[in-house]
């Protein structure tokens, strides 16, 4: 089995050295100016711009090639849903699960490792659906009048997306432009959930699901890295194709967490041990934050706690002073938060805590 089917790796495997955090943890980097920009559509950026462990110019000079061109890997542009799962997908199969306004769409795992971004419409609202393999981030943007592709780089292993309006290039799990007009500028993101097809369906018996018909000829249910349903290959091993930016021995390379990231830094809490005991605590600086599990979808949510809430398990969900709420709706900030590969959070964040 050749790893790099799928078209994220380098054709030779090489990669650059991995950066060292920068001291600054502010993201330091030149932002982009309105004169510095293309006259094209931009995608909608947020309101504050996310936290970064290392200056912008450091994450720029350890881009490396994924061994493709630029939409080498394609992104589904035009995509199809069915009401029915494809014949290829199993119930214990992963799938990533969006809801808007109502409307419930699933993206099974096996059609996005062939593509790595669905540039997709959700309850009226232009929407792009991502994946990258390598890390094991399944993350959502909001994209305006302008779709985003695949521009055949990396990141510490991560998808580095571009836009087609300002050509900016953007590492999925930062959601921060490191390169192009946009530069310094953090995308607005909304929630993803990694769970399965069985466990997603069941939750929402509405939901449509993403078909083969995506306009490309591809091997789907042939995932050139490995499998999830069981675990092998890439998926389970501890090596990884590219030298992190930063090595973390806290955690198996590979173990999943339930990552956030705010403007002032990053907190990380293993899946396992969230799910099996339903609450964690962290700290970003010195806000508290609370993890709760949702068992039905085998996720978790994280919740910024400043007055530090008793959040006890119940039978129903939660208990919060006095009155019981489902995982997805406690009455705290919720942070937005999503699974990533440890190897890979360990080496965007260094400084952040981790849970377990």
């Amino acid at each position: 089995m050749t790893l790099g089917g799928a078209g994220c790796v380098g054709d030779d495997g090489s990669t650059t050295g991995g950066g060292s955090a920068s001291g600054t943890g502010t993201g330091t980097g030149t932002a982009s100016t309105a004169t510095d920009r293309n006259e094209g559509p931009e995608p909608p950026t947020a309101d504050s711009r996310l936290y970064l462990d290392y200056d912008i110019g450091t994450l720029e000079e350890n881009v490396v090639s994924g061994g493709v061109p630029k939409d080498g890997i394609p992104a589904i542009d035009d995509p199809t849903f069915a009401d029915r799962a494809p014949d290829l997908l199993a119930p214990d199969d992963p799938v990533f699960g969006v809801t808007r306004d109502g409307e419930a769409k699933a993206y099974p795992q096996y059609i996005l490792v062939h593509h790595e971004i669905v540039n997709d419409t959700i309850a009226a609202d232009p929407v792009a659906v991502t994946y990258c393999p390598l890390t094991g981030t399944a993350q959502g943007f909001e994209r305006g009048a302008v779709e985003f592709g695949v521009s055949g780089r990396l990141v510490n292993s991560n998808l580095t997306m571009y836009d087609r309006g300002t050509d900016s290039w953007w590492p999925q799990m930062l959601a921060t432009a490191i390169k192009g007009p946009l530069t310094g500028e953090s995308l607005r993101e909304f929630r993803v959930t990694w769970t399965t097809w069985k466990r997603w369906s069941s939750a929402y018996p509405e939901t449509t699901v993403l078909t083969e018909d995506t306009g490309f000829s591809r091997r789907y249910g042939v995932d050139p890295y490995g499998q999830y349903n069981e675990k092998r290959g890439y998926y389970s091993s501890t090596r990884t194709l590219f030298e992190p930016l930063q090595g973390d021995s806290r955690a198996h390379p590979k173990a999943i967490v339930i990552g956030t990231r705010t403007e002032t830094g990053a907190l990380a809490f293993d899946k396992e041990t969230l799910l099996r005991q339903r609450v964690l605590t962290g700290h970003i600086d010195d806000t508290p934050y609370v993890a709760v599990a949702d068992t039905d979808l085998a996720t978790g949510y994280v919740y910024a706690n400043p007055e530090s809430a008793t959040v006890e398990v119940s039978d129903d969900g939660y208990t919060l002073d006095g009155t019981t709420h489902d995982a997805d709706s406690l009455p705290l900030d919720r942070s937005l938060a999503f699974d990533a590969m440890w190897f890979a959070w360990a080496g965007f964040y260094p400084r952040s805590s981790y849970v377990d």
